[in-house]
């Protein structure tokens, strides 16, 4: 007779349980020590749990634009509000779409409720306003020079850049050149250093006697030309309005006292500007803190802009650059503008692009810029541009919001919601404890061994969640977690049942553990598949709070695979050698007898009974 065949092992067989409890231990280490090492131990709360306040936004469509409510106006003004929120200093606010045409905004206790509405309803306002003067972000303290710039310090501090331009002329350039169009943005480096190339490219590109003369007629022409251009320059420079000398001073003072290096100074910096007139001289401070600017007039509006795209230039090796178009308004002023920062030296030769105040960008002008076309390049990454881009399409935002209703919560009603909703998971947990014990006996230990286990993990990661991506554990969460007790305890009985199946056919209890396992198996995953499908779609169609609850019956369903696959199964495949399971002790919750269990008919399977003999009957 051949030998049987040895087969494989069992598809839920586990050799070594050992390592894969102990791989899982590992990973609940690592995670509490990361909570631990990031400083915060508790779980980021919602605006419903920690109070603040929560206002509804309705948007309306502006004149003349009747279908501007569509999903990116409104995508992009989420992004405009989240940008004013943070600048309050706000870093748990919450800035989403609610429907078609409404806004959700939750800002977090510690708020004030009063600034954060006036911030969040009033439009978005993008302007183009020429540079002045640039001044390093930090705090300033005033020389006697410095105190009207419109005087003899003027003079010298005009005489000083002539001389270093004609010094820079004969110095090679490390950073990216100015466009021919616009510019190249300016980088963090200090104001002085970033007019080197811009001085470059500006003697480059608008010096009008850069071709040789060869006649005389020819140079008595062109010098007719220069005489018409210095005139056009002069009366363009009469149409310019220059701040008086006391308002000069004034200026300068508030330029020294300026702090843009903080964001308290930056948020303060931009509320004063955002609220100033588009004919009135501001003090403005750059995104990154890293300059503060005196700013002439906005010059064009921000709805002139018709659109702005970031475009990879392979052709001509820019990189990266923005591209924006305007409207016939916007067109002529553009040009009108262009043409006379193009006759300056830096950094006047350079408009601001001011969002709400701040200054998103001030590229320099080397040649006057006609058609509605004009391109910003130098030094882009993918990221920044596109950034810049979307800066400019929020002038275009042809929507308005009104706020529709305020509500606060205080803390006291979101501790007493919290302490509900634990209360209520108590209960539920303590209901599940009690079931388990009286129908599984010494399986409960195995049971509530994995929900510690869960419970480790789902807090842990919740905890770093808060950190990494701001997710915050509102009340509709906590329910969510409550729920997934369920689900979780569930995947355990689905399991206990297939190995006291087995049990009740008449096998021992090792290979009723390792038999039961691929059948429970499959009826868990596709337990906890329907049940995490049922959460994708419910982050994906719904907003606000609901997505909470979403969120944390997906996390905990993807955790209870996890907790069942790598604690659950090797635990019981460990406790399966132990003598108190293994002979079916009647607290274990695996009694042959308590089961019904068959006796195993081992030796009628083995050999036929003799047949029996007529006589002897």
């Amino acid at each position: 007779m051949a030998a049987p065949k040895k087969g494989r092992r069992s598809p839920g067989g586990q050799g070594r349980p050992g390592r894969v409890l102990a791989l899982i231990l590992i990973a609940m280490v690592a995670l509490t020590g990361g909570m631990f090492a990031s400083g915060r131990t508790t779980p980021r709360l919602g605006i419903d749990l920690a109070g603040g306040t929560s206002f509804t936004l309705e948007a309306k469509n502006e004149p003349g634009k009747p279908n501007a409510i569509n999903p990116t106006n409104m995508n992009t003004a989420v992004g405009i509000i989240e940008r004013r929120v943070n600048g309050l200093g706000v870093t748990e606010a919450e800035v989403q779409t609610q429907g078609d045409n409404h806004i959700i905004v939750n800002i977090p206790k510690g708020t004030n409720a009063k600034q954060a509405r006036q911030q969040v309803g009033t439009t978005a306002k993008l302007g183009f306003r020429p540079v002045l003067s640039v001044a390093p972000g930090a705090k300033t303290e005033p020389t006697p020079n410095a105190s009207s710039p419109g005087k003899d310090s003027g003079k010298d501090k005009d005489k000083a850049k002539d001389e270093k331009a004609k010094d820079d002329k004969n110095k090679p350039s490390g950073s990216p050149s100015a466009s021919a169009s616009v510019g190249s943005p300016s980088s963090s480096a200090s104001p002085r250093q970033q007019g080197r190339p811009v001085t470059d490219a500006v003697k480059a590109d608008a010096t009008p006697s850069a071709s040789p003369v060869a006649k005389d007629d020819k140079a008595k022409d062109e010098k007719k030309d220069d005489a018409k251009k210095d005139d056009k320059a002069k009366d363009d420079k009469s149409k310019e309005p220059t701040p008086s000398p006391a308002d000069a001073a004034a200026l300068q003072k508030k330029l020294d006292a300026l702090d843009c290096t903080t964001p308290e100074g930056r948020a303060k910096a931009n509320e004063a500007a955002a609220a100033a007139k588009t004919t009135d001289v501001i003090v403005a401070c750059k995104k990154d803190g890293s300059a503060k600017e005196i700013l002439g007039p906005v010059s064009v509006e921000g709805t002139n802009v018709t659109g702005a795209s970031a475009v990879f230039d392979s052709q001509q090796g820019r990189g990266w650059i923005v591209q924006l178009k305007f409207d016939s308004t916007g067109s002529k002023k553009f040009a009108d503008v262009t043409g006379q920062l193009a006759t300056k030296q830096p950094p006047q030769n350079q408009f601001a692009i001011v969002l709400d105040g701040e200054v998103v960008s001030d590229p320099s002008v080397s040649t006057s810029i006609s058609g509605g076309q004009a391109e910003i390049s130098g030094g882009f990454t993918q990221t920044s541009a596109q950034d810049l881009a979307n800066v400019l399409s929020y002038g275009a935002l042809p929507l308005s919001f009104d706020v529709v209703t305020e509500q606060t919560v205080t803390a006291a009603l979101g501790g007493e919601q919290l302490r509900a909703g634990l209360l209520a998971g108590a209960i539920g947990l303590a209901l599940v404890v009690v079931y388990l014990v009286a129908y599984y006996r010494g399986l409960a230990l195995v049971a509530l061994a994995s929900l510690l286990c869960s419970a480790i993990l789902t807090y842990t990661i919740m905890v770093l969640l808060g950190q990494a991506i701001g997710f915050a554990l509102n009340l509709p969460a906590v329910c969510g977690a409550i729920v997934a007790i369920g689900i979780t305890a569930d995947s355990f009985i689905v399991y206990f049942e297939r190995i006291r199946d087995e049990i009740r056919e008449g096998r021992t209890l090792r290979p009723a553990v390792e038999r039961g396992w691929p059948r429970a198996r499959r009826t868990i995953l596709v337990s906890d598949f329907v049940s995490f499908l049922a959460a994708a779609v419910l982050f994906i169609v719904t907003v606000g709070k609901v997505q909470g609850f979403a969120f944390t019956l997906g996390l905990t369903t993807l955790l209870d695979v996890v907790v069942v696959f790598f604690f659950t199964k090797p635990l019981m495949t460990v406790l399966a050698r132990r003598k108190f399971f293994a002979s079916g002790h009647p607290w274990s919750g695996l009694d042959p007898k308590r089961l019904g269990a068959r006796p195993p008919l081992r030796a009628s399977r083995r050999r036929p009974s003799a047949p029996v003999d007529p006589k002897e009957a």
